[in-house]
């Protein structure tokens, strides 16, 4: 049997963000119980993406943060001749599709089974801050 609920992160400018705690204090009514299963997260927008990366030392974290939305606008930068700028410059479609809008986590005995330095990011793309959802399903 599955659980799954939509819940709305906090508003966020760009840059990469850790919300593991955040997506915890949401899901946790649906990791109880669960011995063994998957916790699938699904973010219903095209301007932002999810990913797993370093979490154990808040001074890495900062750095491995703006390191992370430096290293994605030199890949996918602003100032290319878009054509679809309804919303401003458009890189931000092009890096939700290179991050992705979706992560698995494993969970083990009702916690979810990261590694000791891996948490969840959501990685905002848009300049203006945003609040995002996300859909969190457990099987």
């Amino acid at each position: 049997m599955g659980w799954q609920k939509t819940f709305t992160l906090a508003r966020r400018s760009k840059g990469c963000h850790l919300v593991t705690d955040e997506v915890l204090s949401h899901i946790d009514a649906g990791l109880r119980g669960v011995q063994v299963g998957v916790l699938y997260l699904f973010i219903q927008h095209t301007s932002a993406a999810l990913t797993i990366n370093e979490n154990f030392d808040k001074d890495i974290m900062a750095i491995l943060s703006a390191d992370m939305d430096m290293a994605l606008d030199k890949i996918v930068p602003e100032n290319l001749d878009w054509m679809h700028t309804d919303e401003g410059p458009e890189a931000s479609h092009t890096k939700t599709s290179l991050v992705g809008t979706s992560i698995c986590i494993p969970i083990t005995d009702g916690r979810l089974n990261l590694g000791t330095w891996q948490g969840i990011y959501l990685t905002e793309f848009r300049h203006a801050p945003h609040s995002r959802k996300v859909v969190a399903t457990i099987l």
